[in-house]
């Protein structure tokens, strides 16, 4: 996968009002015309957000979109496959639809990021969810939403994980074949760390957002700075979710006919014998059907504790 990162760029040659605005090389050999007057160039006011403090590109001139469509063409041609779209709110998506249309990537993210409002979230993946409209539907978008009411619940506030419909918060409970689910990346954590989740409730975050709906992703920082390779597989993606118990110290859900989990420091679980516990943790259980038919990897337990709830331990 490729980072496309074509909204904003620092140039090779200072140009118009002093700044790094031209770029004078072999290849994307632009000048101030490339890039938008908002930002110090020659172009057209950019329509959308801009980057402040570099220059934007200005995506409207034929120019440049002839450009970057021959990059990403030589892209394809080294072996990238796929493409994330950085900082996708700089440009519209529109031009998105056209970049992915011409190039042809197998899979495609866009990096949708804004102000998340925790009282009334449905307009925020509503604005996800347009972006991915505009795209002509053919790109993914990374669920924010999803992944602020998920650090705000592991911290106290669980019952954000059932919006008012009964569905999951976030993309992945209105359209879960466009959500990229995450916990933290580059940006959110690791060394600059501008939303990151908390620390001490990892190991919830991932066995929600692998055993729900949705794409999945394991932060490079998780899967090898702190060792987690072993418990970050999953189970083949669910059609349905249903939310049984959504209260401020304890969620629990059954994905599919195939799993049921919870998270939080409630006591829950399944009633049935035909369930088993496939993996547990601190303020985290997982279970799977005893269906011979239904048996997958999921996530390897790493705890080794095999337990369920005390009051309930015959019945995990």
């Amino acid at each position: 996968m490729a980072d496309i990162v074509i909204n904003h760029r620092i140039g090779t040659t200072k140009g118009n009002g002093g700044m790094y605005n031209r770029n004078d090389g072999i290849l994307l050999a632009w000048n101030e015309h490339a890039v938008t007057s908002c930002t110090g160039g020659l172009g057209n006011r950019s329509t959308v957000d801009n980057f402040n403090g570099v220059p934007n590109i200005d995506h409207s001139r034929r120019f440049v979109r002839k450009d970057i469509i021959g990059w990403l063409k030589w892209l394809r041609s080294v072996s990238f496959q796929d493409f994330h779209f950085d900082f996708a709110r700089g440009y519209s998506a529109k031009y998105v639809k056209e970049y992915i249309e011409e190039a042809k990537p197998i899979f495609s993210v866009g990096e949708y990021w804004d102000s998340c409002n925790y009282n009334g979230y449905d307009s925020h993946r509503q604005r996800i969810i347009n972006w991915i409209d505009a795209t002509g539907q053919i790109s993914t978008a990374f669920d924010f939403t999803i992944k602020g009411i998920l650090q705000e619940a592991v911290m106290g506030q669980v019952w954000r994980l059932r919006d008012p419909q009964g569905k999951p918060p976030g993309v992945m409970g209105w359209w879960p074949s466009r959500a990229l689910t995450f916990i933290d990346n580059h940006d959110t954590g690791s060394t600059q760390a501008h939303w990151p989740f908390p620390s001490n409730h990892i190991m919830e975050g991932y066995a929600y957002i692998l055993a729900h709906p949705g794409k999945p992703t394991v932060f490079y920082d998780h899967f090898y700075d702190w060792d987690e390779h072993s418990k970050a597989s999953r189970y083949p993606q669910p059609s349905s979710v249903r939310i049984l118990e959504s209260q401020y110290n304890l969620y629990s859900a059954m994905i599919g006919d195939k799993v049921r989990m919870k998270i939080g420091d409630g006591s829950w679980c399944p009633t049935s014998r035909e369930w088993t516990l496939a993996t547990s943790g601190h303020r985290m259980q997982c279970g799977k059907s005893n269906d011979s038919s239904s048996i997958f990897p999921f996530i390897a337990d790493p705890f080794g504790t095999g337990e369920c709830d005390a009051r309930h331990p015959s019945q995990a």
